[in-house]
């Protein structure tokens, strides 16, 4: 399922370095610089559609600040046991949302993006594979990478503003998506969370109910400091953590305490690959890439994932200068080497901002292997 015979260039929120993220304009950009799948996050509607923004709070990415029409939606939430104050797709039908212009996040880094402020709609995620399936021509099937965002939140702990819980499992709502799409070839589509409890319902519910088989992506935060919300929200309601996660309490036994760097250990990586996972995402900063790691032949978390039968995708590559790792030394490494140093060390894709750069580090890596070979 999903083995792509060379490592797989994945445009984070589109090509989020060149154009705002998550825009249609950012999507196409992205294909059209040779990225083979484009990661759209999925967040939900007032009347339950799947669109796609980073964050259900979208103050950062659209001018809804802007709209006097809109003052009265500003509120402050508790969102995976942050509280947060904006405004939230949860309050918003399709049709008011898209009466919105998206902006670039980070303008203050990328200026250029800052010029298409104002010009793209929010698409939905029916858009975005619709999309995909119209840029699959002259022997190139476009795959997507969508990753279900705060999907706990939505199914059980979110109130939209008027204090009627939100009650939506984003993963029946994806898979949906794509049978009515008629997009669910296992080659071009990877599902991905931070969560562990959805990604199982997508395996034993979700996508048998509905014929569907994709594989499943478990993003991992970084290691030491950050959990999988899920757990976390399931302990403190006192739900039975053995039945929702079903034998990985035998291989993790700090419960609501679980990290991230829990997850990574070898039963539980074997556990992951065995009861619902193909591959894992892990923060580039999991896997650090320098001289004596590549001396090594691989990096401990990498080979304890691939001897699992894992594949793993790190991310995410950024171009920006505070966006680059360090060499040994300090010095700050293009993100040209940083893709090359993690292809060399064995991952089998990346997530990166600049599908370009991504694109010409994995054929220059391709180029090399042949050549040795």
């Amino acid at each position: 399922m999903a083995a792509h015979t060379s490592p797989i260039v994945i445009a984070h929120r589109g090509a989020s370095g060149y154009r705002p993220e998550h825009t249609l304009e950012a999507y196409r950009l992205a294909i059209h610089q040779g990225a083979d799948f484009i990661e759209p996050d999925l967040v939900a509607t007032k009347d339950g559609v799947l669109v796609v923004r980073h964050e259900n709070e979208i103050s950062g990415t659209t001018d809804v600040a802007a709209r006097p029409e809109f003052a009265d939606r500003r509120t402050t939430k508790p969102v995976d046991g942050a509280s947060m104050t904006g405004w939230f797709t949860e309050d918003f039908t399709l049709a008011e949302l898209k009466t919105l212009r998206a902006k670039e996040r980070i303008p203050e880094l990328r200026p250029d993006n800052a010029r298409f402020d104002g010009l793209y709609e929010i698409p939905t995620f029916a858009e975005v594979v619709q999309l995909a399936k119209r840029e699959s021509r002259d022997g190139r099937r476009i795959g997507i990478y969508p990753e279900t965002k705060h999907p706990t939140y939505f199914a059980f702990e979110g109130r939209r503003l008027d204090g009627s819980v939100i009650g939506l499992s984003l993963g029946q709502m994806l898979v949906d998506t794509l049978v009515a799409e008629d997009f669910t070839d296992p080659e071009r589509v990877y599902i991905q969370s931070f969560e562990i409890a959805n990604l199982i319902e997508l395996h034993d519910v979700v996508m048998p109910r509905s014929n569907v088989s994709v594989p499943l992506v478990q993003l991992m935060g970084e290691l030491e400091f950050t959990r999988p919300y899920d757990v976390l929200f399931n302990a403190a309601r006192g739900a039975d953590l053995a039945e929702i996660y079903s034998g990985l309490n035998g291989v993790v036994s700090s419960g609501a305490q679980t990290h991230y760097a829990d997850l990574a250990s070898e039963s539980a990586l074997a556990w992951m690959k065995g009861r619902y996972a193909t591959a894992i995402g892990p923060w580039k900063g999991s896997l650090p890439v320098s001289v004596s790691a590549m001396e090594q032949g691989t990096h401990p978390l990498l080979a304890r994932a691939l001897a699992a039968g894992l594949q793993v995708h790190p991310y995410t590559l950024r171009a920006e200068e505070p966006f680059l790792s360090r060499t040994t030394d300090g010095a700050k490494r293009p993100v040209l080497d940083e893709a090359r140093l993690l292809l060399e060390l064995g991952v089998h894709g990346f997530f990166i901002d600049h599908p370009d750069l991504g694109v010409a580090a994995r054929n220059a890596h391709e180029a090399a292997r042949r050549k040795v070979l």
